[in-house]
């Protein structure tokens, strides 16, 4: 199935796997590494799985929350004092084109960092946030890591995408003196046996990397960008800048089937942290419809029209059940070059789906994740 799929969607490579809270139940991987080298994509193959480490960060928060070191409705200016003078956006001059900025009324906390409702967001999605940088001159490209922008809408009003999760990031960092990379080696990664995931792609495991692609233009065929290793960030970055592959992902993804518990027993976190994580925190507010307007990175989004979805702590949660796909209930997020997972705590499944190439949330891809799911649930 997942093979004339991608096939029929004209997609170069993936690798796929499903898995219980104790097995993989299914891996599948199609396609060359790179168009040159005849070198087959392999389950080890390394992909770049950006805000895929989102969900990372929001569990090494957490972990921080359990310790006391961090409390998720204290002002997060506690730590971070920039954070503390935030100006939101409220629209611009008529005359001057000038952005009008005023200071924040209502604090940014790390439960609004971790759901998404801060006021940071993403250029990508939001017009006003990229008007903002053509009047003033300032520049956020995807990847910068904690950009200080003013917010976009006070604190807990709304649900935006953004940089949250990088400041979030930025807490872990402050509170527990490491860097993200030690911070997660040590805490997360390690424990879990996620020996191939890293902010850092070491010149040993280059051959492992796959190629990225992109539209070009917008709506055309795939064009294949050189494969190069990645230089060593200057920042790590809490929202995204994670490499990984399959198998490591859905050791990630088990954990929170077993509701904290690392394969050797450790505990991650306490099973009711995973379950608080796992449970809507944004109200009635509506999560994970997106309006794109830088096209070349990403469509619009909206992976499940016509009904409205949650935020948790690091998950995108439907309240409604896809049909013949995943469970009311279930966890999910992706990364922009469309690596997508699922985590389905009610039927005890999980799937995670690497593609690698832009824009995010292209029709296609989302074909090939929804063929991927309906046949991991019709098995």
């Amino acid at each position: 199935m997942l093979e004339s799929s991608l096939q029929q969607h004209k997609i170069p490579m993936a690798v796929a796997m499903a898995a219980t809270s104790s097995k993989i139940t299914y891996t599948g991987v199609f396609g060359m590494r790179d168009s040159k080298s005849g070198v087959a994509v392999t389950p080890e193959s390394i992909f770049m799985i950006a805000s895929m480490t989102k969900p990372v960060t929001s569990v090494a928060a957490m972990q921080l929350v359990e310790q006391g070191k961090l409390k998720l409705d204290e002002p997060a200016s506690t730590y971070i004092p920039e954070l503390g003078t935030l100006q939101v956006l409220h629209g611009f001059d008529a005359g001057t084109g000038k952005p009008i900025l005023k200071p924040a009324t209502k604090p940014v906390t790390l439960r609004r960092l971790l759901t998404h409702t801060s006021g940071f967001v993403y250029d990508t999605w939001d017009g006003d946030l990229l008007r903002y940088e053509k009047e003033t001159g300032a520049s956020f490209p995807l990847g910068t890591v904690a950009p200080l922008t003013p917010l976009m809408f006070e604190p807990g009003t709304r649900w935006q995408y953004g940089t949250s999760a990088d400041w979030s990031g930025r807490l872990v960092e402050t509170v527990s003196g490491l860097t993200l990379e030690q911070y997660f080696q040590k805490n997360i990664l390690e424990p879990l046996g996620m020996h191939d995931t890293s902010f850092l792609v070491p010149e040993a495991k280059f051959d492992r990397l796959v190629s990225e692609y992109s539209r070009e233009p917008v709506g055309g065929p795939l064009v294949e960008n050189p494969r190069t290793l990645p230089k060593p960030p200057k920042a790590f970055n809490g929202g995204g800048g994670l490499y990984s592959t399959a198998p490591d992902y859905v050791r990630f993804m088990q954990m929170i089937l077993r509701k904290g518990r690392a394969p050797n027993g450790q505990q991650i976190l306490q099973p009711k942290t995973v379950d608080m994580m796992a449970t809507i925190q944004t109200g009635e507010l509506s999560a994970g419809k997106l309006k794109t307007v830088r096209p070349n990175i990403s469509s619009d989004v909206d992976f499940h029209p016509g009904f409205k979805d949650g935020f948790g702590f690091g998950f995108l949660i439907n309240s409604t059940a896809y049909e013949g796909r995943r469970s009311a209930g279930s966890l999910a997020w992706a990364g922009v070059a469309n690596t997508y997972f699922w985590i389905d705590p009610r039927k005890g499944v999980a799937g995670v789906i690497m593609m690698q190439y832009l824009p995010f949330a292209d029709q296609e891809a989302l074909a090939v994740l929804g063929d991927f799911e309906r046949a991991v649930y019709a098995s």
